[in-house]
This record gives C-alpha cells, structure tokens and sequence, in this order.
C-alpha cells in the first residue's frame, strides 16, 4: 500500500503567492466591471450577450497559452479539460437559474443582477470547498475514491432523472431558505430595482430581489458539491481547480441570455452530463487505485478532454436531430396531424438541469 494513502502531503501546484493575488486581482477587477455594467437596470439584447458571451470565452482560451508557454503543455492540458467540464455543468445550473428566476417573478431587466449576485455566491462557496477539498487531498489518496463515489452517486441519479423524463420543479413556498428568511424579515410584496431592501412603515423589510438572491445562493451550494470534485479528478493543482470555477462562472450571466431560448432543445444534455460525471468519477477511483497499486492505469488528461468533448459533441447532434423530427412531425396551427397519434406515453423531452436541488435541500 502506498505509504501517502494516510499520510498528509503537500499538493503541487504551479501558482506561486504571487500568481495567486494576481488573479484574484484580476478576478475582482472582472466582477466589478460586471457590477458597473448591470448598475443600471436594462433589457439585455441577443447582440450584447454574444459580445460578452464571446469575451468570456476567449480569456480561458489565452490563459491556457499563456500557461502553455510559461509551465508547460501539461497544466495547460489540465486547465483546458477542467474548463470544459465545468462549462458543461455551469450550463446545466443556467436552466435552474431560469426556473428560478420565472418562479419569483423577476422582472427581465433585473435578471442580469440577480445573476451576477448568484455568481459571486457561487464563486465565494466554491473557493470554500477548493479550499476543503485540497485539505482533504493532502491527508491521502483515499481522497480521490471518495470523490469519485460522490460523482458516481450524482451520474447515477441524473441518468435515473433523465431516463425517467423528470423536470426540476421550483416551489418557493417550501424551499427551506426561503422560508427561513421570511420568519427572520419582513418581505415585501414588490421590486424596487436592485434594491434588496426597503424601509417600510417604519421597519426595514427585504425585497424579493433579496429573497431570489438567497435562493440562488442556496442552490450554489449544491452545484459545488460535485463541480468541485469534478475538476479535481482532472487535476489535483487547487490553482487550476479554482481559475477553471472561476472562468466558468465568469461567463455564465451573458451566457444565460444567449441560451435561455433555446435550452430546451439540448432534450439530451442531461445524459451527456452523466457520462461524463461518470467518467470522472471512474478516472479518481483509478487515479487512487495507481498510487496503491502501481500496475493500474492512470487515465491521461489527453483522453479525458477527448472523451469529454466527444461526449458533449454526441449530445448535441443528438439532441438537435430529435428536435428536428419532433418538429417536423408536429402539424402546423389549425392543421389536423397526418397520421394518428400514438396512445401510451411520449418520449421524455427532459431538458437539462437535472442536478436541481429540490425544494427542501435549498
């Protein structure tokens, strides 16, 4: 048995004390642009949500060249598969986001600030379990198999919800947060902007823009729990593990106005997310099976990006070639359909976001 399996060790990593302020700075500067953009409340237009969307996409993709050129092809590897995956499953928290946001009624001009609060939050708690995660890491290599289990239990249970056409529901009245909040404040019944609260009738009362922010904040808390181990069965450098949460997230407010019409049509996403989160899952319990026996492979950060990508690729086509013949095959307005409509239940159409917490976990 590896003599690290119990034994606290240090983990590697490329950042130095100094790569690290540098990119929380960089982190900060973002965000506050972010907050400067959405000070004042405005419909987002397709034309400007692509600009961002794009913006957003193209700093990972210079990040990964630049520690390409300084660090070398292996940690650049890494990040670019930890981006791809967290990516992938930032997408599925945005159909939350949407159930959320049309469950509390926020008007369209406030989505993007009520977004950009959700992604510091998320940000803030994934920096937390990054943090939790290398400590458990450095006590040993037992580490591994047992995020791998918890990505394998959260596979299992998105195919289940997927092969089963389960939809994620948003009942307000019973999710825990919200409840608590409204026994701790006073709520009011209106938006007044961004604001989160108001002074009313002589008392301070919270806005239902605060009550969505907590919301949102509280199902963050369930996307970390496996996003994190996700990438760090990608890498175990917690410097990568974080600048891959954060540039995922990052994007996420414009990617949100970019897809929201057309997240529906990804039926299949949901599966494509279990196969991976399974792949993952399989690839730490290896990884922990190598440092105890060395005669068992290591899958490499090459073919994990591979299977990754080949994955959400086969999703994709997947899923818009169901689109296409479901509409196809339904009559048009007015028209009756050509041929008789089959008894007995339909294909699910589940759209993703089958890891939503239900009401009661947030």
């Amino acid at each position: 048995m590896s003599p690290g399996f119990f034994v606290a060790t240090p983990l590697p990593s490329v950042a130095s004390p100094r790569l690290w302020i540098i990119t929380i700075a960089a982190l900060l500067v973002l965000l506050a642009v972010d907050f400067v953009i959405t000070r004042r409340p405005h419909e987002v237009l397709i034309r400007e949500a692509i600009a961002w969307t794009v913006f957003y996409l193209t700093l990972p993709a210079l990040f990964g060249l630049v520690l390409w050129r300084v660090y070398g092809s292996t940690p650049a590897g890494a990040f670019y598969t930890g981006y791809v995956v967290e990516k992938s499953l930032s997408v599925d928290n945005l159909f939350v986001f949407i159930l959320l946001l049309a469950a509390f009624a926020v008007p369209s001009a406030l989505s993007q600030r009520v977004l950009l609060y959700g992604i510091v939050g998320a940000l803030v708690l994934r920096a937390v379990f990054i943090a939790a995660g290398a400590a458990v890491l450095q006590t040993g290599t037992w580490a591994f198999l047992l995020f791998g289990v918890v990505l394998f239990g959260t596979a299992v249970k998105v195919f289940r919800d997927a092969r089963h056409g389960e939809k994620p529901r948003v009942d307000i009245d019973r999710m825990r947060s919200v409840r608590l909040l409204r026994r701790v404040m006073a709520v009011d019944g209106e938006y007044h902007g961004a604001r989160l609260s108001v002074r009313k009738d002589g008392r301070r009362a919270l806005t239902p823009m605060a009550v969505v922010v907590v919301a949102v904040f509280m199902t963050d808390v369930v996307f970390a729990v496996d996003s994190v181990p996700a990438v760090y069965g990608v890498t175990d450098d917690p410097y990568l593990v974080f600048v891959t949460n954060a540039f995922a997230l990052l994007g996420l407010r414009a990617l949100y106005f970019v897809l929201r019409n057309v997240l529906d049509r990804l039926r299949h996403l949901n599966y494509g997310l279990a196969v991976i989160l399974g792949f993952i899952g399989a690839k730490l319990v290896l990884h922990w099976a190598h440092g105890v026996w060395a005669q068992v492979p290591d899958v490499p950060t090459a073919l994990s990006l591979g299977v990754i990508l080949a994955t959400l690729a086969t999703v994709t086509a997947t899923s818009l070639v169901a689109d296409r013949r479901e509409n196809a095959a339904s009559p048009a307005p007015g028209e009756p359909p050509e041929h008789p409509v089959r008894s007995g239940p339909m294909p699910p159409s589940s759209p993703p976001g089958n890891r939503c917490p239900t009401e009661d976990q947030a």
